[in-house]
């Protein structure tokens, strides 16, 4: 039987290598630690439907490997992405990379692209290194959406990524994004919901069966 959904969204994990981005898409796909994770080659993909605000939402994730020699791979899967996971370990130095790749989504991704910015294995509290202000100061000065996340126990990974949605939703529902928009990241998967936002724009009324 086929996925029935209202829209789908794709979604790139982005951050440093060893920041545990594959154990975060295997714990939101599977629901467990991804025991034997070793570094990303290129890229890896995953799926899921959530419910979002009441819609159906499919999120199509690209998890991109962190480390530098595959930067010009991973770049061009930027393109056309709704939302973006930026994530880095709290118990390692991150700024100058953070950066980086904060750079590419905002250059190489869609104009209006939802980013979180994503501080992961909050369970090694004892070793951290970035303090949760800090990491709220940067969020702040690029106007991302902040959390941090534990991949090992599942602590907000499925919120981080439903926090995404829901922001993406709501500047579909305000006009800000369009699905229309070739390279917009956004895809109806109800042929109903693309004849209503049509009828919206043009200013007609949806027709009347009575």
């Amino acid at each position: 039987m086929s996925e029935t959904y209202d829209f789908l969204f794709k979604f790139l994990i982005i951050g440093s290598a060893g920041a545990g981005k594959s154990c975060i898409l295997h714990q939101f796909i599977e629901n467990k630690f991804k025991q034997d994770s070793n570094h990303t080659i290129g890229v890896e993909f995953g799926s899921k439907v959530v419910n979002v605000g009441g819609k159906s939402v499919k999120l199509q994730i690209w998890d991109t490997a962190g480390q530098e020699r595959f930067r010009s791979v991973t770049r061009s899967y930027y393109r056309g992405a709704a939302g973006a996971l930026l994530v880095y370990d709290i118990t390692s130095i991150w700024l100058k990379f953070i950066r980086l790749k904060y750079r590419d989504a905002r250059t190489l991704a869609s104009p209006n692209i939802v980013i979180i910015l994503v501080g992961n294995k909050k369970d090694l509290e004892a070793e951290r290194e970035v303090t949760f202000l800090e990491a709220s100061r940067f969020a702040q000065e690029n106007e991302l959406m902040f959390l941090e996340t534990s991949a090992l126990t599942g602590e907000n990974v499925e919120e981080t990524f439903l926090k995404c949605a829901r922001s993406i939703l709501t500047k579909i529902e305000s006009g800000e994004l369009d699905p229309e928009r070739m390279g917009s990241g956004i895809q109806y998967g109800d042929a109903s919901l693309r004849r209503l936002n049509r009828q919206q724009q043009s200013g007609k009324k949806p027709d009347c069966a009575c």
